[in-house]
């Protein structure tokens, strides 16, 4: 405990503790957030605005993936749902964001 004590007191010859500036703390603070910016973040939003894009441009006809993995047909679009034929005689009523993909 006694360690302790002394090792949180301030020093007996008067000599300053060594804070540093905070503005020698600040370059590398922000080229870390430029680095998490540069490769995760940016990348991401190419990513969900090409989605967005592939999503609009949906037309009946149009083979797709949804998200969950079941195959189809498009059928019919409407503003957020798209009529999905997965089979003969079988249609699948589901939201346009959970489109995966095209499938050629």
């Amino acid at each position: 405990m006694l360690d302790l004590a002394f090792a949180m007191a301030p020093p007996q010859d008067g000599a300053d503790p060594g804070g540093g500036s905070l503005l020698a703390l600040l370059p590398p603070m922000i080229m870390m957030f430029m680095i998490f910016y540069f490769v995760l973040i940016r990348p991401q939003q190419k990513k969900q605005q090409e989605a967005r894009k592939m999503v609009e441009e949906l037309k009946e006809g149009d083979t797709v993936v949804t998200l969950s993995g079941i195959h189809g047909t498009i059928k019919k679009l409407k503003e957020d749902t798209v009529m999905l034929q997965i089979a003969d005689n079988v249609r699948v009523k589901i939201n346009r964001s959970s489109i995966g993909g095209k499938k050629d």
